[in-house]
């Protein structure tokens, strides 16, 4: 080999080795937008596992244990079950509020609203609703909790444990936002193929965006720094960023099952936990672009991003490898 042509070789192996790198580095990026920090076993608890809440001041996760018919709180500092509650009909959603320093737990089989003081677990009340108590959420800021519930209702319960107003809707709801800048409430009702748009102020349904050829719109996220309401499909599973006049800025494909999505504003994140095994991760802006993706297990399609301890949470139910346990992922940069 002659010189020239051994400086060309060199050059092309320099190059190569150059173009692998940098490969190598954006597949790294691709596919590692989360990390797995840790995972907390939540004992013997069986069957599906729905929706958590946090209590901030004592690093507490609640966990709903659908299939379980039982409440796991999580001590987060020692990553230890602190105590489970049992003698649920279906705990399907579960709530905290720090104005009331209460715990509010939705019952999908009676239908009923179970409060515990959150220093001691008391049992303080029960609030009887129709049926298929699900979704809880809470507004601080007027010490008020809204649960959806039966065949198309949001229930409105103040701080002394009273049901105040009772927002009628088409369906059933599932996911549901607040936005309490604005005073509105929008909501997931895929039963009728719509995202309905609540006067949170007048306590009743103002406006509904329908489904442009998606159905089975589940989960939801308010994605204030860009004025949008971002929602899952599963039909087929999509993810759907919408104005605040319905209409459609950005849609991507979405992992199959998705129950839940949330933002990371200080990433500029979007995390949609999905029942395929699945968190898929997106770029908040623009046109929604995919950028990874975390591998969980199959059915766990629940989690809680809880923005001030900067971790997301992930449910993952039994198997026949492993117990059911909380899996918490942290953002990689």
């Amino acid at each position: 080999m002659n010189r020239a042509a051994g400086d060309q070789l060199r050059r092309t192996l320099v190059l190569a080795a150059v173009l692998l790198a940098l490969t190598s580095a954006a597949a790294r990026s691709q596919q590692a937008p989360l990390a797995l920090e840790a995972k907390i076993p939540l004992g013997a608890v069986s069957g599906r596992i729905d929706h958590m809440a946090i209590d901030l001041s004592r690093r507490r996760l609640i966990v709903a244990e659908l299939g379980n018919g039982s409440i796991g709180v999580v001590d987060l500092t020692r990553r230890v079950v602190l105590r489970t509650l049992t003698g649920f009909d279906e705990p399907q959603g579960v709530g905290f509020l720090a104005a009331t320093d209460t715990i509010y737990v939705a019952n999908g089989g009676d239908g009923s609203i179970r409060l515990f003081a959150a220093a001691d677990f008391k049992p303080l009340r029960t609030i009887a609703l129709d049926s298929d108590a699900d979704n809880v959420r809470g507004d601080e800021s007027a010490a008020q909790i809204y649960v959806g519930h039966g065949d198309g209702g949001i229930a409105v319960i103040d701080r002394a444990g009273s049901i105040v107003a009772d927002i009628a809707l088409p369906a059933h709801p599932e996911s549901f936002q607040l936005d309490t800048g604005a005073r509105r409430i929008y909501v997931n009702l895929p039963d009728a193929d719509q995202v309905g748009v609540i006067d949170a102020a007048a306590g009743k349904r103002t406006g509904a965006w329908t489904m442009q050829g998606v159905r089975g719109n589940f989960p939801m996220a308010l994605d204030q720094a860009n004025g949008r309401v971002v929602i899952g499909t599963r039909q087929p599973p999509r993810l759907l960023a919408l104005t605040m006049s319905g209409k459609i800025a950005a849609s991507a494909p979405l992992c199959g099952d998705a129950d839940d999505i949330f933002i990371d504003a200080k990433r500029s994140r979007i995390y949609a936990s999905c029942g395929e095994g699945m968190v898929d991760v997106f770029d908040s802006n623009a046109a929604m672009q995919r950028i990874g993706e975390m591998r969980t297990a199959p059915g766990a399609r629940t989690s809680l991003w809880v923005p001030m301890l900067d971790r997301l949470f992930v449910a993952v139910r039994a198997s026949s490898g492993e117990p059911a346990a909380i899996w918490v992922l942290r953002p990689a940069p």
